[in-house]
């Protein structure tokens, strides 16, 4: 895809899933740098030998997008290490399985500094240097829970709903100056994103979801969100079935409640 040649582009959450396989699938195209960024500096270390075997420009940034406070300066440092960054991919997150009332405040603090504050804290950051540039492109990955309620994923819902919100007003804001906003809603993607979600006691669920070892293939997820990119799209919603529960909701939302109350969530 030719939209990504020459970019320079900024992938959180790249050390495993659908970040993983963005920064694969982007290294073989001609003339892309990336930057690589999670908590895992193994990981990153081990990717970026990998996509550098592709031929990309590959650096990595590791950080933590619960430490907040640090992000700011992450995000200078992000721009430093090729001069600037064309497209950002905020795919890091963490989700959840538990219910509402056994879930502790402190459990949907966590996740709402993760999946959206530390979101916006980086493109808050990143803004002046897309604007006085005149281009840009963030891509917020969300999820088919930004678009409706799911049991056992309320601050999971919360913090993707929180990012729907944020990044189709500044959709709007943007497009004077040019930058694009594309929200990408993935729904059971075959990752390991069940393995480091939170239960009621802050402990990692610890093991694949039928849901989730039954869904697509990320490699096909991963070929479909970076189509959307370079078209620009504002919103694109991957998966396989459970993607028409969105339209479902969005027409009917009196069948897709009576519909939801009775699909096993786990």
């Amino acid at each position: 895809m030719n939209y990504f040649t020459n970019k320079t582009i900024w992938i959180t959450g790249a050390s495993s899933g659908i970040g993983r396989e963005c920064a694969l699938q982007l290294a073989k195209m001609p003339k892309v740098s990336l930057i690589l960024s999670a908590r895992s500096v193994d990981k990153l270390e081990k990717l970026r030998t990998e996509c550098k075997s592709h031929g990309a420009q590959c650096e990595i940034l590791p950080l933590d997008l619960e430490q907040t406070h640090t992000l700011t300066e992450k995000t200078q440092q992000a721009l430093a290490i090729f001069g600037k960054i064309d497209i950002v991919i905020h795919n890091g997150g963490i989700s959840q399985r538990s219910l509402a009332e056994e879930t502790p405040i402190e459990n949907d603090r966590k996740i709402m500094e993760i999946d959206y504050f530390s979101t916006i804290i980086i493109t808050k950051a990143l803004l002046p240097h897309m604007i006085a540039r005149k281009s840009g492109h963030i891509v917020a990955v969300s999820s088919i829970s930004g678009c409706f309620g799911f049991p056992q994923r309320t601050a999971y819902c919360a913090a993707k709903h929180a990012m729907y919100g944020y990044f189709e007003a500044l959709d709007i804001e943007m497009r004077k100056h040019t930058i694009a906003v594309t929200i990408v809603a993935p729904g059971r993607i075959q990752t390991n994103i069940s393995y480091s979600a939170l239960t009621k006691d802050g402990t990692p669920h610890g093991k694949m979801d039928d849901g989730q070892s039954g869904g697509m293939p990320v490699e096909i997820c991963v070929k479909k969100m970076l189509k959307a990119i370079a078209r620009r799209k504002h919103e694109a919603l991957i998966g396989r079935k459970e993607v028409v529960m969105v339209y479902l909701y969005r027409i009917v939302p009196k069948i897709f409640h009576i519909i939801a109350g009775k699909i096993k969530a786990v």
